[in-house]
């Protein structure tokens, strides 16, 4: 359960916030006291921390070194009666998160806790890269033994320490943040902030306040100065999630703080200088939206300083089973099971699924199959219907898409560790158009033979050696018209 120390003298203040989250998984602690901070963040490592202007005998401005020093990633809120002066303001820029205004919005104070506690977490829990950190302090793992996984391995040990822009590329699902969290934890920024935003999920009108702030009445609802992610991360990473999507009028201003490191707030005039790593992400693809005018081409060259392509789950071979293994485990934990195994059944169902949502379809279904699992052993009847109804098998005389079914094949002779796939391939190949042909010639083997231009004794041949039945072909017993004898 995440924690949030709340410093303030004033009673009714305290019972207020701890009636806020009652009903929520974070617990309060309550300090009335300054002289008790410290002590109470060195034994209780809370995630948050609520901190009031105007103290007894201090002010939480002067707390603030104090607490920042002793843990740099504690994310601090403050608390005040009055304006938002500029003394705040700097307090601010040296490393809090954020500042309300008493009397305090219930519902914003929900949202910046909320907001600030998963920041917490993307700064403490540290990705393990093999070869880099151990399991034992890692909370999250990048997980994988496949070509295309050794080679972002690669890429990670040598951009992490650049101080330069990155691009991580690749499907939806595929682990770009946890890539990006890689990467600033085994960089030089490491004991900097940690930000995330998704352009993609804020809506276009707030994006350019969410990133570069606003001045008190620059827009209806300004009711005061708000600084955005770039200033709040001031000596940390900034890491933006689905860049493509962002606004074309948004991409000027983004390529000139990549330049220069300078911006200004929205309604201001006093530009900004700040010192921050991007990381940025996509599903799309950006040399394909510069063409099409659909995405700056100078912000794309800005953008990819280094990048760094991540597989589709479908191309990296044995991973699953190891992701398997890696999210069970978790999963056993989070979920309170005993989930021993997955039957042999259900693991080869879930090799030849196509995985479209990549690895984060994998962990949801196997949160979905562990959830029905009534036993210890995870059956091939507790997997969704989506991943049983993928394995049906593909015949001539079904309606399935021929490129997909030459897909599940070749995950399944892959699953099974062939050594002879090319041979295999042109058989299904082959067994999949003679029947094809035969099914339109209604099993006519002489029209059959002059579509596919082969002698009638050349077609003979191969509906016997690939094990071809006329009549399920063409869906009638006995035999047909237009056979030889």
């Amino acid at each position: 359960m995440a924690s949030l120390l709340v410093v303030d003298d004033d009673r009714t203040i305290l019972h207020m916030i701890e009636r806020a989250f009652d009903d929520s998984a974070v617990s309060i602690i309550a300090v009335r006291d300054p002289a008790e901070v410290l002590e109470v963040i060195r034994l209780q490592q809370p995630d948050v921390v609520l901190l009031d202007i105007m103290l007894p005998e201090t002010s939480g401005l002067e707390m603030f070194p104090q607490i920042h020093e002793l843990d740099p990633k504690l994310p601090i809120i403050f608390i005040t009666s009055g304006g938002a002066s500029d003394t705040t303001i700097e307090a601010m820029k040296l490393g809090a998160h954020d500042f309300l205004l008493k009397p305090l919005d219930l519902n914003q104070l929900r949202k910046q806790v909320k907001q600030a506690i998963e920041i917490r977490r993307l700064m403490l829990e540290p990705v393990a890269v093999p070869g880099h950190k151990s399991k034992e302090t890692a909370h999250e793992e990048l997980v994988g033994s496949s070509l295309p996984m050794l080679d972002v391995y690669k890429a990670i040990g040598r951009v992490a320490q650049e101080d330069v822009t990155c691009l991580i590329c690749g499907e939806s699902g595929t682990g770009k943040e946890l890539v990006a969290r890689a990467i600033y934890h085994h960089s030089k920024r490491s004991k900097g902030p940690f930000l995330a935003v998704n352009c993609a999920a804020i809506p276009e009108s707030l994006l350019e306040s969410e990133l570069f702030g606003h001045e008190q009445g620059a827009f209806t609802g300004a009711d005061r100065r708000r600084l955005g992610k770039f200033e709040q991360c001031d000596g940390g990473t900034l890491f933006l999630d689905e860049v493509g999507d962002m606004p074309a009028m948004l991409q000027s201003k983004m390529l000139r703080i990549l330049q220069e490191q300078r911006f200004e707030r929205v309604g201001g005039n006093e530009t900004i200088q700040v010192d921050v790593r991007v990381i940025a992400a996509t599903n799309r693809d950006l040399e394909a939206m510069v063409d099409k005018a659909e995405f700056r081409a100078d912000l794309y060259y800005r953008l990819n300083g280094f990048t760094l392509g991540l597989a589709p789950l479908r191309d990296r071979g044995s991973d699953i089973d190891l992701l398997v293994e890696y999210f069970l485990t978790r999963l056993n934990k989070s979920l309170n099971r005993n989930i021993v195994r997955i039957s042999d059944e259900a693991m080869e169902l879930l090799r030849t699924y196509e995985w479209p949502g990549n690895v984060r379809e994998l962990q949801a279904i196997l949160k979905q199959s562990i959830l029905q699992t009534t036993g210890s052993v995870v059956a091939p009847d507790f997997l969704p219907d989506v991943i049983r109804r993928a394995a049906s098998p593909c015949t001539v005389d079904n309606e399935d898409d021929s490129t997909t079914c030459l897909k599940r094949f070749i995950n399944q002779r892959l699953a099974g560790h062939t050594s002879d796939l090319y041979a295999e391939s042109l058989e299904w190949m082959e067994r999949y158009l003679v029947g094809r042909v035969l099914r339109m010639t209604d099993g006519n083997q002489t029209k059959a033979s002059s579509v596919l231009g082969i002698t009638r004794g050349s077609l003979r041949n191969k509906i016997r050696s690939l094990g071809i039945s006329v009549e399920q072909v063409v869906h009638v017993d006995g035999d047909e018209e237009g056979e030889d004898d």
